[in-house]
């Protein structure tokens, strides 16, 4: 028999704990002729809730409130009890009407700390601002708990299943929302910390004014992390707790995640019923939900240290289903290319054939599974002489897996897998062992295009369509591509800022500028941002598909309009020019254009100098061209730069002079020649 150990913090929590111990007082101190109610179930387990009905306490929904409160008299006098998850603000503010106005109505008001701080938070964000907030909460909508405090808050209010569902919202229609108000988040009490946790960095990554409340109670993270610690060492798990409880239904999914034989029982009863439990477990834990009472956790426990009863209850609950039909569940005990051997127990080996496994024919067996992994299958042929069943995996994963291709669709969920054949009009990839078929125009390649390199690519996709007949299903590659860009766009544009810096590729040109591709958002560089000197077309500057260095000049984020520079301070001619000559230096030039009053040449490229006509020759000329003409390279002084006109004066004059000078000097120099 297996080792077994109960989680420490198994069973009730300090706000169940805490609801029916009033609720016992109020029963032991009953009154002559004393009704007592509970508003909904005091606590979702149903055993209990048995027991409570039995001893005279009944459950009422919100709509019989009206008539318990008119009838209550002194001779009949009504209690009721609201219970631990809270009630919505209008049903609390009504029974608090009828309390006062009816002395033998008495309301009694359990709800559980933790879900009354949330309430309160609600509240004071309402009255401080319904308008200027946005209240988010992490949980199920449906559940009493969440219904009760979201009341709390007048203005927008949205609630969130998991990350996923937030971080969907966040890519789309959210936000723009959170930008405008102040987001203030919460949880449900009972959440999935490590959810709650994904939640909290998807907030912190697009919003900074986010008002994040840690409203898990303090209970549920250690009755959680001690369930995941548990199950990690463990090698099968029971998890007890009402079919309606919410914190059950997460304390088996974290124990499903670290162990996979993980059973749900409500009581010790169900023991019977569970198939994939086996006696080649060495080490069994047990974890309970809030709302499970002490005794039905230690009647499991007695149930399963009881060896010979419990083993018993096991083998007789294999034999009794080992029939042609039957579900069962083994151990693998070996592995090969061509089948699986399971331990099915009571003596019977099966044995499943690697075309009965999976129909994704890229499955190899001896990666996918390995010794002690536990598989569930359909007994197709039993051979008592043999001691042998042959078991069908898939007809099994079928009806399962379909319903998480169908989920998927329902939840718009990304899915990823390997393209595992090319056909005709699309591809077809494997997901959940279902063939999903996407048409060539749902793969993001264009019209008419090569489809074969997607094979053996990794893609993401949606399923798009579900066909209930046949289990035929359609996937889009191009929509995760879409959603993908524009998720993208929206974080472009929340970090968008003037004078910011991005590189891009050149996607476009036209007579008025080139369009830059900043990485699915586009950006246009005009011509006068392209270069510091005048240009006809940007071709004489860019290219397309040339990646280059651009900044944002100015942007309407309502428009989804970017203004980008091209050219820089640095790049500026006069910059390199006044960065390389000063007045007084001879520089090399070339003339470019005459006019009557001189003559310009250019210095570098974009700066150009006037020779004024009076600078050109050391005697009086007509006009430049007697003396130059456009193309000839000379050499020319510089005696002014106008840095606040960016203007540069040349001299041709300056320079002739100075040669006519030195000669005159030399001449005098000479001495004199006897005749």
């Amino acid at each position: 028999m297996p080792e077994v150990m109960i989680a420490k913090n198994a069973g009730f929590c300090p706000g169940v704990k805490a609801a029916t111990d009033r609720l016992e007082r109020v029963i032991l101190a009953r009154r002559a002729g004393e009704r007592i109610f509970t508003l909904g179930y005091l606590i979702h387990n149903e055993e209990y809730n048995e027991g409570l009905a039995a001893r005279g306490v009944v459950a009422v929904s919100v709509d019989e409130i009206d008539a318990l409160a008119a009838e209550a008299t002194e001779q009949a006098p009504v209690t009721l009890l609201i219970r631990a998850h809270g009630v919505r603000r209008e049903v609390s503010e009504a029974l608090a009407r009828y309390a006062a106005a009816n002395p033998a109505f008495t309301v009694i008001d359990c709800t559980c700390p933790f879900v009354t701080k949330i309430h309160r938070i609600a509240t004071d964000l309402s009255e401080k601002g319904a308008d200027t907030h946005v209240f988010i909460c992490i949980g199920n909508e449906k559940h009493p708990e969440v219904e009760g405090f979201m009341s709390c808050f007048a203005g927008e209010k949205y609630v969130f299943v998991d990350a996923q569902a937030l971080e969907k919202a966040l890519q789309g229609w959210l936000f723009p929302l959170i930008s405008a108000k102040i987001p203030a988040i919460v949880a449900q009490t009972t959440q999935n910390l490590i959810e709650w946790k994904k939640c909290q960095k998807l907030f912190k990554k697009v919003c900074t004014n986010a008002l994040i409340f840690d409203t898990i109670c303090n209970v549920t993270d250690v009755r959680q992390t001690e369930a995941a610690t548990l199950a990690a060492a463990c090698d099968g798990m029971v998890v007890i707790g009402g079919v309606r409880s919410s914190n059950t239904a997460k304390l088996y999914d974290i124990c499903r995640a670290h162990c996979a034989d993980t059973l749900r029982v409500t009581d010790s009863s169900q023991l019977s019923a569970a198939h994939s439990y086996s006696l080649t477990h060495r080490k069994v834990g047990i974890v309970a939900g809030a709302s499970t009472p002490r005794e039905i956790i230690e009647e499991v426990y007695r149930t399963m240290t009881e060896a010979e009863n419990f083993a018993k209850m096991l083998e007789e609950t294999e034999v009794k289903n080992l029939h042609t039909g039957a579900i069962v569940t083994g151990t693998v005990s070996h592995v090969s290319d061509t089948e699986l051997q399971l331990d099915l127990g009571a003596g019977v080996t099966g044995y499943i054939k690697a075309d009965r496994v999976t129909d994704d024919p890229s499955v190899k067996l001896t990666e996918a599974f390995k010794v002690g992994d536990v598989i569930e299958a359909k007994v197709i042929r039993v051979s008592d002489i043999e001691g042998v069943a042959e078991l069908d995996k898939r007809r099994v994963d079928s009806g399962k897996n379909w319903e998480k291709i169908v989920a998927a669709k329902e939840e718009g969920a990304v899915l990823e897998a390997t393209v595992s054949d090319v056909v005709k009009g699309g591809v077809t990839v494997f997901v959940y062992g279902v063939r999903v078929f996407i048409p060539a125009s749902q793969t993001g390649v264009p019209k008419d295009g090569d489809l074969a390199p997607l094979k053996g690519q990794t893609v993401k996709f949606k399923v798009i369509e579900t066909k209930e007949q046949g289990h035929k299903a359609i996937g889009s590659i191009r929509v995760v591509l879409r959603e993908e860009r524009r998720a993208a766009e929206d974080a472009f544009w929340g970090e968008i800022e003037e004078g910011k810096t991005y590189t891009g590729v050149v996607k476009s040109m036209t007579s008025y500028g080139a369009f830059v591709d900043l990485g699915g958002v586009d950006g246009m560089v005009h011509t006068t941002e392209l270069s510091w000197k005048h240009i006809k077309s940007p071709a004489e500057v860019v290219s397309v598909g040339e990646t280059i260095t651009v900044f944002v000049k100015s942007f309407d984020r309502e428009k989804r309009r970017i203004s980008l520079g091209y050219k820089t301070e640095e790049s500026n001619p006069w910059f390199i020019f006044t960065g390389k000559y000063q007045v007084g230096d001879v520089v090399p030039v070339k003339i470019v254009s005459m006019m009557p009053f001189g003559a310009f040449a250019e210095i570098v490229d974009g700066v150009d100098g006037l020779i004024h006509i009076s600078q050109i020759a050391m005697t009086r000329i007509g006009k430049p061209e007697d003396v130059l003409e456009i193309g000839q390279s000379i050499d020319a002084k510089i005696i002014e730069i106008d840095s606040e006109r960016e203007k540069v004066s040349l001299s041709i004059r300056a320079l002739l002079e100075e040669v006519a000078a030195e000669a005159a000097e030399e001449a005098a120099e000479a001495p004199a020649t006897e005749e």
